[in-house]
């Protein structure tokens, strides 16, 4: 009898699974989701096995075996094994690199699938008692000591940024008794007083008894709720129900600051373990939350849009919180969309799938139209809490200080004199959009994009917010030598700046990725806000989402304009989103809030429909649009990205799929392109774009399907890097 053949996923570019023979010694039958380690060309790497086949294209002699079975248990279970396949499907992504994606970066290497804990290491007493001058001979010792001393307790990967080889010289100082080593447990744990749950007011008990009548079997369901409806609410009281009846819940946010919040609010709800899963942990933390997840003891989950892919094995609920929002979709790499993958598996595990938000995306109003979704609705605010009121600040011909016009510096004053918070929202980080010379008319340009480069004021530095290059101000100016150099827009830096002139009584608080960039930095600023130290909050987009800020009772949007004239068929969309839900910080609690909104363009139908009306009436005539213009959700798209370092190699490339393409004569798909991305240049390449778009999945798929075997094979596809987006929500 022959040997099996493993079938394995491998990451690398190439859209196909890899045949090798079984390892000389097998601790287990090869079972699929088991992690290989692998020979791959010279050098080794961890696979996952996709299939057992008993035969292979390749002649046997000539199939290498693999090195290593790394489990006896699979690391991903059938259930999610077939989401993963589907998903290299769909997205016509490599399959090995859809799986790697899915496995902590530890997993991708030979280690252990399972942990206890994570290990920490600290000074002893005699070791913050030590002289470093006495370890001078032992200089890797002594820079280590140091690391503990100053910023211990530490775990590996905090080591392995600091300090490269630290695991001898750590050895020798557990000798010594300078050092301690203990594992603290997977989870953070939580000690404070327990929340009571409060009664729910009728919308809301519907909405749980509807998520309660789907258990064991899948539904989507569109939870509409007005911003402080209590959308967290019914979350929590659903998952209580689902955590009696022994099973887990997933629940996906958009960003990773909202998940220190839901994590309090959360454990002050539920005595069971719950394990984090986003970006800001590192590597162990990560490794170890996912374990607890994976062996059933984490009861919830909670994560960003990565956190989709944990093995789950008794998942009965997953819920998206803020689902409008653009960050569930990744833009690079693997480009998939978290809060669709999440329907995806709710349907193919058989489970329901809560999608919330007071600001729906027109696709899942679309499909709550059609009845593909069951629409639950909180049309008013929790506790009795009233709307806030919205009107437009007709900005034109007013005199500006830094941004803020007089009525809106006038209603400042009166929210903070009766003890109100105010929150300033300006979608733009920095000081000041570019550097302009007074004298010749030059613009700060980044040398590596067609783009400007940012003022910071602080640091004096310029910075591209699209490559992340940055350089020193000029003292001045490059083309005529003019010292006059003026700074042209406004920031949240300038924001905060000018505030500090003129409401220096009130503690002022900016909040953006810089101010946040620090772990911890987050939560601290929160803290600060919830304990009324910080009474203005100057921020961007971040305040946008699902925080709860009680004492808000005046919020501020700066320039209601950045999102109203654009060649971006989504940004009227995105910029009503972030306008009501911005607005929604404002009257969460007993005191009536205000939303004052200064635009250059009080006409503008969208913001008198957002002013007058609500989300709704927007969102529905922005549907009729789409419907009209055949544009998603009525319209699917895939858009082939491709960039070079010549100018012409990208056009030139597009070009050739582009006839490849319409060669194929698939009905029903329209072939646009190709042409420039709407920024030509970024980080020094230069990038064009070829769109597919159809009314139906099927005949788009199939021209993909049939075009990417080809795509490998094409010469000009060595000279340019290129991907495909599938359900693309940014079109440059």
């Amino acid at each position: 009898m022959s040997a099996p053949i493993l079938r394995i996923a491998i990451p690398s570019p190439l859209r196909r699974l890899f045949d090798y023979l079984p390892p000389p010694q097998m601790s287990a039958p090869a079972i699929p989701g088991q992690r290989y380690l692998l020979p791959f060309g010279r050098s080794t790497t961890v696979g996952i096995l996709v299939d057992v086949a008993s035969e292979s294209a390749l002649a046997m002699e000539k199939l290498r075996p693999a090195l290593r079975q790394l489990d006896a248990e699979p690391v991903f279970d059938p259930a999610l094994l077939g989401l993963l396949r589907w998903c290299s499907d769909y997205y016509h992504h490599p399959p090995g690199e859809v799986f790697a994606a899915a496995l902590p970066v530890l997993l991708r290497q030979d280690r252990p699938a399972t942990v206890n804990g994570i290990l920490r290491w600290q000074a002893s007493e005699a070791g913050r008692q030590q002289e470093l001058a006495t370890l001078a001979r032992a200089p890797k010792q002594q820079a280590l000591l140091r690391q503990l001393q100053q910023h211990g307790p530490l775990d590996a990967s905090q080591l392995n940024q600091a300090l490269d080889g630290w695991r001898a010289p750590m050895k020798r100082l557990l000798e010594l008794g300078l050092v301690l080593e203990e594992s603290s447990p997977c989870l953070p744990a939580y000690s404070g007083p327990r929340d009571r749950p409060p009664a729910l007011n009728p919308a809301q008990q519907a909405a749980v008894d509807a998520i309660l009548a789907s258990q064991g079997e899948y539904a989507a369901l569109l939870l509409e709720g007005v911003t402080g409806s209590g959308k967290t609410e019914v979350y929590l009281h659903g998952i209580a129900a689902l955590l009696t009846a022994g099973r887990q819940v997933l629940v996906l946010v958009p960003e990773i600051g909202l998940t220190p919040q839901l994590f309090q609010r959360f454990a002050e709800r539920f005595d069971c373990p719950i394990a984090l899963l986003h970006s800001g942990l590192n590597d162990q933390e990560r490794l170890c939350a996912w374990s607890m997840a994976r062996s059933g003891e984490a009861g919830i989950v909670i994560g960003t849009r990565s956190a989709i892919f944990t093995p789950l094995p008794r998942l009965g609920l997953i819920i998206v919180d803020e689902e409008h929002d653009a960050s569930f979709k990744q833009q690079e790499g693997f480009r998939y969309s978290g809060r669709d993958l999440a329907v995806v598996r709710a349907r193919r595990e058989n489970l329901p799938v809560v999608l919330g938000s007071a600001t729906p995306s027109l696709e899942s109003l679309a499909n709550q139209q059609c009845e593909r979704y069951q629409w639950l609705q909180l049309p008013e605010r929790a506790g009795g809490a009233s709307a806030p009121a919205l009107r437009l600040l007709d900005v034109r011909s007013q005199r500006m200080d830094e941004g803020l016009s007089a009525p809106l510096q006038s209603a400042m004053r009166h929210h903070l004199s009766q003890g109100g918070q105010v929150l300033l929202f300006l979608n733009r980080r920095g000081f000041a959009p570019t550097l302009l010379c007074h004298e010749c008319g030059w613009v700060s340009h980044c040398q590596r994009c067609d783009a400007h480069l940012t003022y910071y004021a602080r640091s004096t530095r310029m910075r591209c917010h699209h490559c992340g290059s940055e350089q020193r101000v000029p003292a001045q100016c490059p083309d005529c030598g003019s010292p006059d150099l003026r700074p042209l827009g406004q920031g949240t830096e300038r924001l905060e700046q000018a505030l500090q002139r003129d409401f220096a009584e009130f503690g002022i608080v900016r909040i953006d990725r810089d101010s946040t960039r620090r772990k911890g930095a987050m939560d601290g600023i929160l803290e600060g806000i919830h304990d009324n130290q910080h009474r203005i909050l100057v921020g961007t987009q971040m305040l946008a989402k699902g925080h709860h800020f009680p004492n808000v009772s005046l919020v501020g949007i700066i320039d209601a304009d950045q999102g109203l004239f654009s060649q971006d068929f989504r940004a009227s969309e995105r910029m009503a989103q972030l306008i009501v839900q911005v607005a929604g910080r404002a009257g969460r609690a007993e005191r009536p809030g205000e939303v004052l909104i200064q635009t250059h363009a009080p006409d503008h139908p969208l913001l008198r429909r957002l002013v007058e009306q609500d989300y709704r009436a927007f969102a529905e005539a922005a549907l009729a649009e789409r419907h009209e213009a055949a544009m998603p959700p009525y319209s699917h798209l895939a858009l082939l990205r491709a960039e070079a370092v010549a100018l012409h190699q990208p056009m030139d490339f597009l070009q050739e799929v582009a006839g490849l393409a319409r060669a194929l004569g698939i009905p029903g798909v329209h072939i646009l392109g190709p042409v420039p991305a709407l920024m030509e240049r970024r980080a020094g390449r230069y990038r064009a774009q070829l769109l597919f778009q159809a009314e139906q999945r099927a005949p788009l798929h199939q021209l993909l399907q049939q075009l990417m075997s080809q795509l490998e094979t094409l010469k000009s596809a060595r000279k340019t890097r290129w991907s495909l987006d599938v359900d693309p929500v940014e079109l440059y």
